[in-house]
């Protein structure tokens, strides 16, 4: 009936790796390498070694440390190496209780995104699909449709900056609301696609709505929902996406809207910061990467802090429209997908695999010998 959320989560995801490891003995699997995720299947990293199979390597990953810290520590003190969801986010975190003395088997790897999903030449749900080429058609059919369905009003001079996300203190709710004012001080339309788990945060975000509603008619539109069909045509039919975390271990929805040629205003923390490169501030940065700048950034918590990427994102579309639809299609062209993460990750269990055999065989051989 549900995953989360019983107050027995420990023993359940416990449960669930031990069947895992049963199930290896039973069928006669015998792996070089076992990638368990977060806390949850951790318990398979610290199991007893006569539960894992001979010679096997153990991985973690770490994609949220908010969460099951603990056994998280215990993982990082037995796996064979561990990884992170983007190499920022693995030095956030490395002076952190549970990895601080194993912080020398961490290594951070970017997540990908589904490239062949999040295709807008391609993708089902688009009015018209384009490309690096078509974007114009297709982003603008994109924008007539989705303000057809949340009642807006088309106005295709204003930029539309949109936002995708769970309203979780995580995600920078103070943020996204002054900046959904701001966007529509400046002349601008703003959508909004998500929902929160909290009833505060939920009743807040709906008085907003009413009030921006009341105050710019036909500007906004908000939907509270998860609703993966309408977020394709959102990413497509926004100007920019804002992704303002407090924390963001990796973070998809920027890779995500670049690949629809949608302009990220991010803040700089874990996986934002090592995918978007401002414009104004990130050059050098981006040529280390093999990339060009790619959208807007910010540091601090703070309004006027999101307002110095804002604020340059709605100057850059209305004064330099040029400059803009060439970002468009220099940000679709970009490869967000798996491709280099997943050649990280086979180097590095290579590596594992190899240092666990060798020690397997050259313990089993001490064993021999001993036994002659």
């Amino acid at each position: 009936g549900c995953i989360y959320g019983r107050g027995d989560d420990h023993v359940r995801f416990e449960y669930f790796s031990e069947c895992a490891l049963a199930y290896m003995t039973h069928a006669g699997i015998v792996p070089d390498v076992i990638h368990a995720h977060d806390w949850s299947t951790s318990h398979v990293c610290f199991a007893r070694r006569n539960r894992l199979p001979p010679g096997a390597a153990t991985v973690i990953t770490i994609h949220n440390l908010q969460f099951g810290d603990d056994l998280i520590g215990r993982a990082m003190r037995k796996c064979t190496f561990a990884t992170t969801v983007s190499p920022t986010y693995a030095e956030e975190i490395s002076n952190h209780n549970a990895i601080a003395a194993n912080a020398s088997k961490m290594v951070g790897i970017r997540n990908g995104i589904d490239v062949e999903l999040w295709d807008p030449l391609t993708d089902e749900y688009m009015p018209v699909n384009y490309n690096a080429e078509t974007f114009a058609e297709g982003k603008s059919a994109a924008r007539r449709e989705l303000s057809e369905r949340l009642g807006m009003e088309l106005c295709e001079t204003r930029p539309l900056v949109g936002v995708v996300a769970r309203l979780t203190q995580q995600k920078g709710i103070h943020l996204i609301k002054h900046a959904c004012w701001r966007a529509l001080e400046r002349g601008g339309q703003f959508v909004l696609l998500g929902s929160s788990p909290d009833g505060n945060v939920q009743n807040d975000f709906n008085t907003m709505a009413y009030e921006v509603g009341g105050q710019y008619p036909g500007q906004s539109g908000f939907v509270f929902a998860y609703d993966e069909p309408l977020s394709h045509l959102v990413y497509a039919a926004s100007d920019m996406l804002l992704v303002p975390s407090m924390f963001e271990p990796c973070g998809l929805t920027q890779m995500i809207a670049m690949r629809y040629g949608t302009v990220p205003v991010v803040r700089r923390t874990g996986g934002l910061k090592d995918t978007v490169f401002d414009v104004d501030e990130d050059a050098p940065r981006a040529q280390e990467a093999g990339l060009r700048v790619n959208g807007f950034a910010f540091e601090g918590s703070q309004d006027y802090d999101i307002d110095h990427a804002l604020d340059r994102a709605l100057m850059t579309y209305d004064a330099e429209p040029e400059k803009w639809r060439s970002m468009v299609g220099d940000i679709m062209r970009q490869d967000w997908g798996w491709n280099d993460p997943a050649k990280t990750y086979v180097e590095h269990y290579w590596k594992a695999a190899k240092s666990m055999k060798d020690a397997y065989f050259s313990t089993r051989n001490r064993d021999d010998d001993d036994d002659r």
